[in-house]
């Protein structure tokens, strides 16, 4: 359990940091909601899921998950605020995934240099090497096209208008059609492989 708390820490960090990336560009993109209700700040208190954040993360601690997982409280956004609705609002989407990403990069560099000075075991090494992991399947995690994940945002920006309507209207179903292909194994089956990319990609080693 003591080895889970930088875990945590890092997991915290990082879903923090993707939910600021969307208020910060939503903001440069004309939406003024975030900063107004004060979800700018890396301060994670206004961000806190009570089950995302701390229930379930736990739970994988209690149960000794080999892996933590867990998510925040969504940014609020106006897409009316946009000058462009569809297109604000797909580079909105993107930006969360892009900051993990980017997140990823850095905590690699850091990886590789713990790696090659103080050896695969050490603490620090394993930290960063959960970092650059979690901040990969959040990325690609929520690139998945299936509302309301930021991937769908992105493919709202690229159908008419009628049938982004309809394909948006799926949101209510989104989570329930997650878990259904989670305990199907075919969300596992579909984001492994792309997440062992990015890994080798980034960390020139994949722990899966």
């Amino acid at each position: 359990m003591i080895n889970s708390i930088p875990q945590f820490v890092i997991l915290v960090f990082s879903i923090v940091f993707h939910e600021v990336a969307h208020g910060r560009v939503a903001l440069w993109r004309g939406d003024t909601t975030a900063r107004d209700a004060g979800r700018l700040t890396m301060n994670p208190i206004p961000h806190i899921d009570i089950f995302g954040t701390i229930i379930f993360p736990l739970f994988l601690v209690l149960t000794q998950s080999p892996f933590l997982f867990g998510w925040a409280k969504p940014v609020p956004i106006n897409p009316w605020r946009f000058r462009e609705s569809k297109k604000d609002m797909a580079i909105v989407g993107a930006s969360g995934p892009a900051s993990n990403f980017i997140l990823a990069l850095i905590f690699g560099v850091l990886f590789r240099l713990s790696y090659q000075s103080l050896g695969s075991e050490h603490t620090l090494t394993q930290a960063m090497l959960f970092a650059v992991v979690i901040n990969v399947v959040l990325a690609v995690f929520n690139l998945i096209p299936i509302p309301p994940l930021d991937g769908s945002r992105i493919v709202v920006a690229f159908l008419p208008q009628d049938l982004a309507i309809q394909y948006s209207r799926i949101e209510r179903y989104g989570f329930i059609i997650i878990f259904g292909l989670f305990f199907l194994g075919i969300l596992q089956s579909i984001l492994w492989p792309v997440v062992n990319f990015f890994l080798i990609l980034i960390m020139g080693i994949s722990p899966f």
